[in-house]
């Protein structure tokens, strides 16, 4: 068996606060091994802010901020931290085929109501760090609630369905409700958990590649290798929100994406 290990970036502008996650595991057969992982990507793709209050975004999981990053208009400050996902119990592994569960959510951690959007990520890579394109994302099992989130088929590249012919890494959500600012007292508010468990499933013992040949006695050898063996999966979650105020611009000019906002703030992709 090998091991992999993996890393990510950074930069900054004004109006649209973006945080990126990752975390690696070690397919070893029985076992996964470590999944602890820095975040350490922030970007922004929004400039034309209008409101001059402040714009934050936080992943949380199972309960615990992992990750922040919050925009200050006094101080011109972005405020962030990073931290790590997937991060099992000490001597504790991933097991193939066993199901963890996995809550993840977003906290409007800003002062202005926001709208959200998640890309999920999923795929294998070598123990260099680079992809495996050959490996497939969909052996990677993050469950998604529905919970008032939106798939948008359109950009979503990642297997969704048991006949789903496609197999890519991308999966694309958006949150249906606007994301309030926090209250008084302090209390911050959060989206529905967009994933609730990841599996690693049981069909990657399955996949092997033989090879045959045969020797001058005329002996043949076959020797089978584990397609996975080696291999390390990759979760991301890139979570990035967008003011409420002229909501179908922001999000036109922030996501590239049409759409509908009822009156209630309801969201509905075109």
């Amino acid at each position: 068996m090998s091991d992999g290990r993996k890393r990510k970036k950074m930069g900054l502008v004004s109006g649209t606060a973006v945080l990126f996650a990752s975390a690696i595991g070690l397919l070893s057969f029985s076992a996964i091994g470590s999944t602890r992982a820095a975040l350490t990507y922030y970007s922004e793709t929004y400039t034309a802010q209008i409101d001059v209050q402040s714009i934050g975004v936080s992943l949380v999981e199972n309960g615990e901020i992992v990750s922040y990053r919050d925009y200050t208009h006094a101080d011109n400050v972005w405020n962030q931290a990073s931290g790590q996902l997937l991060a099992l119990p000490e001597g504790e592994q991933w097991q193939v085929g066993r199901t963890y569960p996995e809550s993840l959510r977003v906290r409007n951690s800003g002062s202005i109501d926001e709208y959200v959007r998640v890309k999920l990520y999923k795929y294998w890579v070598d123990q260099e760090g680079r992809k495996l394109p050959h490996l497939s994302p969909a052996m990677i099992d993050v469950h998604l609630t529905n919970d008032h989130w939106i798939v948008d088929d359109r950009t979503t590249t990642a297997k969704m369905w048991e006949d789903d012919p496609r197999d890519g890494e991308l999966i694309v959500l958006y949150y249906d409700s606007p994301l309030a600012a926090a209250g008084e007292g302090g209390v911050f508010y959060e989206t529905e958990s967009f994933v609730d468990s990841v599996t690693i499933k049981n069909d990657v013992m399955t996949k092997v590649t033989e090879t045959y040949s045969t020797d001058a006695n005329g002996w043949t050898t076959v020797r089978t290798v584990y397609d996975y063996e080696g291999a390390s999966f990759v979760v991301e979650a890139e979570v990035d929100a967008v003011q409420t105020h002229n909501a179908q611009s922001a999000i036109k000019s922030a996501w590239g994406v049409d759409v509908e906002v009822d009156a209630d703030g309801t969201l509905r992709l075109r």
